[in-house]
């Protein structure tokens, strides 16, 4: 990958910004995590936030934004407090059946573990891609997914907070996401699309 200046993976991004400052300087840094991310290979661990905005130079919000893009790009994941290279993922559409409904069709029992739940302004990519405003506030849901207490996927899930803004007060992390909306909050989807990723047991 070409960086602006000639600059290496671990140098300052400052010098690689341009003084009319078109690219943003957490797109520098982006980039420099996205060769980092090469290197480490699947399951590699990061180093800290802290980390990163000393080594690049820049303040730890700039790398906390480089961060979240490349966790909606699918190539980063949280691991209990670190965040880790991730691995291929296992896209499926979504028949509107819940995990739950699915997984007991199946003949198992459902069951979820809470990994984060945080609020952020909505970045460019998942505004594009949800259909969202760029910068509303948004909750990024994570959750393990298990089957008979078998760890089968990770699923993440991102929903406007204007449309449930009480989610981090009265919602169980461990029961339905869509039961939650269509019955608490009448809320209900046309369709959807969703990501899951496989972890290993």
């Amino acid at each position: 990958m070409d960086y602006p200046n000639d600059q290496s993976p671990g140098a300052p991004v400052r010098s690689g910004i341009p003084e009319h400052g078109r690219i943003p300087k957490y797109y520098a840094v982006k980039a420099h995590i996205a060769v980092l991310i090469e290197e480490l290979g699947e399951g590699g661990l990061l180093p800290t936030e802290r980390d990163l905005a000393e080594t690049y130079e820049v303040a730890r919000e700039t790398v906390r934004q480089a961060l979240r893009e490349l966790l909606l790009e699918g190539k980063l994941r949280r691991q209990g407090r670190g965040t880790v290279v991730a691995g291929p993922k296992l896209e499926q559409p979504l028949s509107l059946a819940s995990y739950t409904e699915g997984v007991r069709r199946q003949g198992r029992t459902p069951g979820r573990t809470l990994i984060s739940l945080d609020r952020f302004p909505c970045p460019q990519a998942l505004a594009t891609e949800a259909g969202l405003t760029r910068g509303e506030p948004v909750w990024h849901m994570e959750r393990v997914l298990l089957a008979d207490d078998e760890r089968v996927g990770l699923e993440s899930t991102y929903v406007a907070v204007a449309r449930v803004p009480d989610l981090d007060r009265d919602f169980d992390p461990d029961s339905s996401f869509y039961a939650y909306l269509h019955d608490r909050l009448g809320i209900a989807f046309g369709d959807a699309d969703e990501r899951i990723e496989t972890v290993l047991a």
